[in-house]
């Protein structure tokens, strides 16, 4: 269903559709994407085949993309409000705390990941990445160029190629506590990422 389909639905059928997204997350974060059958949706969100298919008649793949495009806006949404307002060190911390917290309560298991791993390198799957990964470089480059024109970035720093060295931290770390549980890679990459920015 697109965007533009999604819209015309009733506040009723928002509501069932969001419904059907969410319990499929749910049994993602239990299952992981590949075990979770459209059976497995369909008891958990007490819907039909017939209402599943109504909202994803494109199967599975649809609706994975679905909870793909809510998980990548949460990755987002959940850094907030510390992500957008970058402008002093103090600041930097408290994005830096939350991101962390955000990590160690999800744990091993990602949930954009594991729906990502599933539906592979398809067009809709590379542009929910693209759109995320874009987004968030762009909230960092933002606070960078935020604390150069304060004067505490140097101006000679690429505030571009500092987002993007930053966020590729993250996910480095993200990568490795979701292999091993090691949460102290992730905190190494922001701290020392953070650190190269104040020089």
């Amino acid at each position: 269903m697109s965007p533009n389909a999604t819209a015309k639905l009733t506040p009723k059928g928002r509501a069932t559709r969001q419904r059907i997204v969410d319990g499929a997350a749910a049994e993602i974060r239990v299952r992981g994407a590949v075990a979770t059958t459209l059976e497995d949706v369909m008891a958990h969100t007490e819907t039909s085949k017939s209402q599943l298919f109504h909202y994803f008649p494109g199967g599975k793949d649809q609706l994975l993309l679905a909870v793909a495009e809510q998980e990548a806006e949460r990755v987002i949404s959940d850094q907030q409000p510390h992500l957008g307002a970058l402008t002093s060190w103090a600041a930097w911390q408290r994005w830096r705390d939350t991101v962390v917290d955000r990590y160690r309560q999800q744990g091993q298991l990602c949930p954009l990941s594991t729906v990502m791993s599933e539906i592979g390198r398809t067009p809709g799957a590379q542009a929910v990445t693209t759109t995320l990964i874009d987004r968030w470089r762009s909230e960092i480059e933002t606070g960078v160029r935020a604390m150069q024109a304060q004067g505490k970035v140097d101006t000679g720093v690429d505030a571009s190629r500092a987002a993007a060295a930053l966020l590729a931290g993250i996910q480095g770390g993200v990568l490795v506590l979701m292999s091993t549980g090691d949460l102290g890679y992730l905190e190494a990459a922001l701290d020392v990422g953070i650190a190269a920015l104040r020089g």
